[in-house]
């Protein structure tokens, strides 16, 4: 298992710096050294088969109680004792809309520094009809901690574009870096093309592998505080050092106060995503009164309404 893993990310890390070659020289030394942590992450000190005792394993053909799930695929997962509590399609690959930007979070808050610096390029100008943006311009000054919460609260497509050119130098690099991570967490039926989740065919993941990665992004605090927030103001400047300032609030209904978590179990907070081909998503992490905590899933469901129903239904079963 270890030779397969460290042949895939040798593979990966090559393609990174074949490209890398062709990139301003002020990413290689970046780079470089983002590609490196990753290698020794995944080596023999580090245990990689860690699934039988660290996580929840669904096993092929399993299925759960998932009669009153109509969504595509649904999951709910306890953290505390590693228990599949409900599956359904769980190992199905289908496109994860803005749930992408969980991995885009844990990469850029593991491989970059929140302080830096960022000034905001072309790569922000998105124009797909119905894009969730932050409304951050070429020119803009942030920091990469407020580009996270402009990725995470409003779901800003364009601050997914400039952290990933800042991080890598180029939206391809930076989702060869997602790919890399989600690999080395062991989830292998993902594939992403971009940091924000606009539609590609060849961008998809499935229920277990967001699982997987969800669970890795809560050990960050800097991760939870993102998505626990329910709003947020960011004061940046513009291209002509003029103060700007926005407020962002959180997509998530269960953080916003739109909806009501079931009794007996407190948010923590998670990240939605919508498109035409992804349906409406959503990933949560819940808190119970003895402070368990629980990953849970909704992918592709007919609309935001149904979504919230869905999850609230599902995650009940962690208290009744």
């Amino acid at each position: 298992m270890m030779a397969v893993i460290l042949a895939v990310f040798l593979t990966v890390a090559g393609c990174a710096h074949t490209e890398a070659e062709h990139k301003e020289t002020d990413f290689s030394e970046r780079e470089d050294a983002v590609w490196q942590r990753i290698l020794e992450s995944s080596g023999q000190d580090q245990q990689v088969d860690t699934f039988s005792h660290e996580l929840c394993v669904i096993y092929g053909g399993e299925a759960g109680p998932d009669s009153q799930v109509e969504a595509e695929a649904a999951a709910v997962f306890s953290l505390d004792s590693q228990k599949v509590v409900l599956q359904k399609n769980a190992m199905e690959r289908l496109y994860p809309a803005s749930m992408t930007k969980v991995l885009t979070a844990l990469v850029a808050i593991r491989y970059g520094n929140l302080s830096d610096v960022v000034t905001v390029g072309e790569e922000a100008v998105i124009t797909e009809a119905g894009a969730s943006l932050c409304k951050i311009n070429p020119g803009d000054t942030l920091t990469l901690e407020q580009l996270l919460y402009g990725l995470m609260l409003p779901s800003g497509n364009d601050a997914g574009a400039a952290i990933a050119v800042h991080i890598s130098g180029s939206i391809e690099a930076f989702s060869d870096l997602m790919n890399a991570e989600a690999h080395r967490l062991g989830a292998t039926d993902t594939h992403f093309t971009n940091p924000h989740g606009l539609h590609d065919e060849n961008h998809y993941t499935t229920a277990y592998d967001l699982y997987l990665i969800f669970q890795e992004a809560l050990k960050e605090p800097v991760f939870r505080s993102l998505i626990g927030a329910p709003s947020y103001t960011a004061r940046y400047t513009d291209p002509d050092g003029n103060p700007k300032e926005q407020t962002w609030k959180n997509s998530n209904k269960y953080i916003n106060g739109d909806v009501a978590m079931p009794e007996g179990l407190l948010a923590i907070g998670g990240k939605t995503g919508t498109t035409n081909a992804a349906g409406s998503c959503l990933i949560m992490g819940s808190l119970d009164q003895e402070q368990h905590e629980y990953i849970s899933i909704i992918m592709k469901s007919a609309n935001r309404n149904q979504l919230y129903d869905e999850m609230t239904n599902i995650i009940q079963k962690v208290v009744n």
